[in-house]
C-alpha cells in the first residue's frame, strides 16, 4: 500500500466491494505488467534489426563479387590489371618463402576479388553496405532528412515552378523515374543505355511517358504470348482451372 496507484485501487475496492471482476482485473494487469522499460526493448530491437540489415548486405555484397570473379569478362580485365601492377609477380616466390599452389591460387583469387571490388561499381540491391544506410541510423537522422527534403522541394518550386526554368539531367531523370514508382537503387541498377533512351525520347514529359508504357506493356503481352510456359499455364488454366479435383482411376 506504500504506492498510490495500488493504494488508491484498494481504497476503491473497500468501497466497492461488489465490483470483484474489476478488482481481479486491476489486481492481474499490474501483477503482470512487464518490468522492462518499453523504450530499452524498442531500442535493443531497432539495433538487432540494424545488425541483421548489415551483415545480410555485406553477406549480398560478397556473393555478388564472388559472382563477378566468376564471369570471364570481369576475371580477364582484373586479371590483367593484376599482372600492369605486378600484383601476381609477388605471389610467385622462390627459396624459403616458397609456397604451396593452394597458397598461390588463394591469394591470386583474394586479389582479382580486391581489384574487382576497386573497379566496378556495384549498385542496386548488391552494391556495397554503408553504415547510414542501416534502420538505427535512419531513425537518427529522420529530422536531417526531412529537413533536407523540405529545402530541396521548395528550392524545386522556386526554380521550375515559379521561374519556370529548364530541367537538367538530374532532374529529368528524377522525374522519369517518380513516373516509373522505382527507388534510388532500383534506378540507378539500370544500364546507362537506357538511361539515355529515356532521355532521348523526353520520358519526363507525361504524355510521352503514357506512351513509353503502352509500348512496354504490349511487348510484355508479346513475349508472354510466345513464352511456351505461359502457354502451358494458359492451356492449364483453361482446361484444368485452379483449385479442380479430378479423380482418375488408375
Amino acid at each position: 500500500l506504500q504506492d498510490e496507484e495500488t493504494r488508491k485501487d484498494y481504497d476503491y475496492m473497500l468501497d466497492h466491494p461488489e465490483e470483484y471482476y474489476r478488482h481481479y482485473y486491476h489486481y492481474y494487469s499490474r501483477r503482470l505488467a512487464p518490468k522492462v522499460d518499453v523504450t530499452i526493448v524498442i531500442l535493443v530491437t531497432v539495433c538487432a534489426i540494424s545488425v541483421f540489415q548489415f551483415f545480410s548486405w555485406w553477406s549480398s555484397y560478397n556473393e555478388a563479387i564472388n559472382y563477378l570473379a566468376s564471369v570471364p569478362k570481369y576475371r580477364i580485365q582484373a586479371t590483367e590489371i593484376a599482372r600492369q601492377q605486378g600484383l601476381l609477380n609477388k605471389t610467385k616466390e622462390k627459396g624459403k618463402n616458397r609456397r604451396s599452389k593452394e597458397e598461390i591460387r588463394e591469394e591470386e583469387e583474394e586479389i582479382i576479388k580486391d581489384i574487382i571490388k576497386n573497379k566496378i561499381d556495384i549498385k542496386g540491391g548488391y552494391q556495397k553496405p554503408k553504415i547510414y544506410d542501416i534502420l538505427l541510423f535512419q531513425i537518427l537522422l529522420a529530422p536531417f532528412y526531412w529537413c533536407k527534403y523540405i529545402v530541396w522541394y521548395c528550392w524545386w518550386i522556386y526554380c521550375f515552378t515559379i521561374k519556370g526554368q529548364e530541367y537538367g539531367v538530374e532532374e529529368k531523370l528524377y522525374i522519369i523515374r517518380r513516373y516509373m514508382k522505382m527507388s534510388q537503387s532500383q534506378f540507378d541498377s539500370l544500364e546507362d543505355h537506357q538511361k539515355e533512351t529515356f532521355l532521348e525520347r523526353k520520358l519526363w514529359i507525361r504524355e510521352n511517358y503514357e506512351v513509353y508504357k503502352r509500348e512496354q506493356e504490349e511487348e510484355l503481352k508479346k513475349k508472354m504470348a510466345m513464352d511456351p510456359r505461359w502457354k502451358r499455364y494458359r492451356r492449364w488454366m483453361k482446361n484444368e482451372g485452379p483449385g479442380r479435383l479430378t479423380f482418375i482411376d488408375d
